[in-house]
């Protein structure tokens, strides 16, 4: 459990001899990383009262702001989580960007209303109030009527959580009073020096299963979505994640032992003119290297739980 890179061996190993152990070890390297992200940002709170954090998918962000929140709280730093997902545009089909196909571009920071997010910014760093808007998913538009205000008190910063945080577009001229974290699972697993499983390999797993079990997805679903999602994180989002003042991998070891078993009846169920299903070729006879492990074993809160949905009741 190094920096940038998990042992495949080692996987292994604690797997099989101590695997409740080997768990709770890792859920504990991630909470050190947010624990020292927290105290940083605790810092400097006088000048920066926004924090900004993105990820590309699959990369936890939600547990993370979330997580990061209750670290803030900790150490008597109140924190606001704001999606910035709510600060989409209501879709017109006129003025909404397009992609190379012609099809509305949801992966662009352009669906976003830029000018308020700016003007939030500014106003919760100068102490002011402001309505935070809400977007209605299932009618694709704003809903003014569930508008939440918020105004940052003494000690209290906002963080704003979405794949376009850290974006140049999204600044405003507020840059110097915000904190920029990059979050993402970056780790990839070696077995000596061969790769076997690349940091995008477990976002990709990750969203596969969070897909089937909160959208109802098959797995070719989902591929032929994130083949838009990577083209969108490659012009959106990678360009911007070296300006991150604090960079958090969220990739834990023991995961794939753990979704294994969840992935692998979804990968084989991807057809052969699917998009990406070489790549799913590949996948799937890695997946089977690792040992299983039981999702009851996992943590409620673990940062897995937001793909894998908490059981009802877990196992001592």
């Amino acid at each position: 459990m190094s920096n940038g890179f998990f042992d495949f061996e080692d996987i292994v190993r604690k797997t099989q001899t101590d695997p409740r152990g080997f768990m709770a070890e890792c859920d504990h390297v991630l909470n050190g990383r947010l624990t020292r992200a927290a105290a940083k940002i605790a810092s400097d709170i006088k000048q920066k009262r926004v924090v900004l954090l993105s990820g590309p998918s699959g990369s936890g962000k939600t547990t993370t702001a979330n997580k990061l929140a209750e670290e803030l709280e900790w150490i008597g730093v109140g924190a606001h989580v704001v999606s910035m997902d709510n600060y989409f545009l209501t879709v017109n089909e006129a003025t909404h960007p397009r992609d190379h196909k012609g099809e509305i571009d949801y992966e662009s920071p352009k669906c976003l209303d830029i000018p308020l997010l700016n003007a939030h910014f500014a106003a919760l760093t100068s102490g002011e109030e402001v309505l935070l808007p809400y977007f209605d998913f299932a009618r694709q538009r704003r809903d003014d009527v569930r508008a939440a205000p918020l105004r940052l008190g003494k000690d209290e910063v906002a963080v704003f959580e979405g794949i376009h945080a850290l974006n140049p577009l999204l600044l405003g001229g507020s840059a110097e009073s915000q904190w920029r974290v990059y979050a993402s699972a970056r780790a990839n697993i070696y077995d000596n020096r061969d790769l076997i499983y690349k940091g995008t390999w477990i976002r990709l797993t990750r969203r596969l299963i969070r897909d089937a079990k909160f959208r109802g997805w098959a797995g070719d679903t989902t591929l032929r979505v994130w083949a838009s999602v990577r083209r969108g994180e490659k012009k959106h989002i990678s360009p911007y994640k070296d300006s991150a003042d604090i960079v958090i991998d969220t990739a834990l070891a023991y995961e794939i032992p753990v979704l294994r078993d969840f992935a692998l009846p979804l990968l084989r169920e991807v057809p052969d003119n699917a998009d990406r299903a070489p790549e799913m070729r590949q996948i799937a006879p890695m997946l089977e290297r690792f040992p299983p492990l039981p999702e009851a074993w996992v943590s409620r809160k673990s940062l897995l739980r937001e793909f894998i949905g908490l059981e009802e009741r877990v196992n001592e």
